[in-house]
């Protein structure tokens, strides 16, 4: 994950106390699952989906997804969530991606071909 992701990904938003947080990377996709807590210390959860991309000047911006799940409604969500998620298994199998580092040794593969600029 990436530590700006994490650092700063409520610093636009703040609604509610921030009870717990967990991160998970997913590739180029970072998902937290906040739990929050109303004036009157109800809690509910915060889903948020971020991705990091790269604006025209070189900096780093975040694309942000968020939705409001509130306790009265997880039963329902956990649910159909999970239904779906089986409908998916079930239909079109997932192939699990593994994102790793190329290592040192490994030879790196490259998407252009060499050039050779006073032909040109």
């Amino acid at each position: 994950m990436y530590q700006e992701d994490f650092d700063n990904s409520f610093s636009q938003e703040k609604s509610g106390d921030d009870i717990y947080s967990r991160p998970v990377r997913a590739g180029k996709r970072t998902y937290f699952f906040d739990v929050k807590a109303t004036k009157n210390n109800d809690y509910y959860l915060t889903i948020t989906e971020s991705k990091r991309k790269v604006e025209k000047d070189g900096r780093f911006s975040y694309d942000k997804h968020k939705i409001f799940l509130y306790k009265e409604d997880f039963e329902k969500f956990a649910a159909g969530l999970q239904e779906v998620v089986q409908y998916i298994k079930d239909k079109c199998p997932v192939q699990e991606r593994v994102y790793t580092e190329p290592s040192e040794e490994a030879p790196r593969k490259t998407d252009f071909t060499d050039v050779d600029f006073d032909k040109l």
